[in-house]
């Protein structure tokens, strides 16, 4: 008899922490990353670097620890660079922060971005990649996709 009521007690324990956590993973909502600005940080003979400034809102009820940042970016279709973030970051619940990702690119691949810049001063861009956190009901990766306008006299237009 006792072996049935310990086997019956664990059933519920187990059931109640399997609800317990599919609950708090139902609750969890996608951070929201958003491309802010570009800024050029140097230039060479082959090519030169950008540091990327993404900000990422944290919609939820708890603090995020974000892992893992992986960025593509595009100019029009043509890849510009990629790359990944991997220094430990937070975010507070209902709140904003800024995140720097450092970006090496060739001339080669600038070739379309620099003519569109140059005849309208606009350049049309998308960022791609994945956002890692770490969560008091879990660990999550989730996809992220930004397009917009860049313009060298407006800064940043998000579509």
């Amino acid at each position: 008899m006792r072996a049935r009521w310990s086997a019956a007690i664990a059933g519920v324990v187990l059931v109640a922490t399997a609800a317990c956590a599919s609950l708090g993973r139902a609750s969890f909502k996608d951070p929201v990353v958003t491309f802010k600005d570009a800024r050029i940080t140097g230039l060479g003979v082959a090519g030169g670097s950008i540091e990327i400034v993404l900000d990422v809102y944290n919609p939820n009820r708890f603090r995020l620890e974000g892992t893992r940042l992986t960025y593509k970016v595009l100019v029009d279709s043509t890849e510009f660079g990629d790359g990944a973030y991997t220094t430990k970051f937070g975010v507070d619940e209902g709140q904003t922060n800024e995140v720097r990702l450092p970006l090496s690119f060739t001339y080669r691949g600038v070739g379309a971005a620099g003519r569109a810049l140059t005849q309208t001063g606009t350049v049309q861009y998308r960022v791609i990649g994945d956002f890692s956190v770490a969560t008091p009901i879990g660990n999550f990766t989730r996809p992220y996709d930004q397009t917009g306008r860049f313009s060298t006299l407006q800064g940043n237009a998000r579509d």
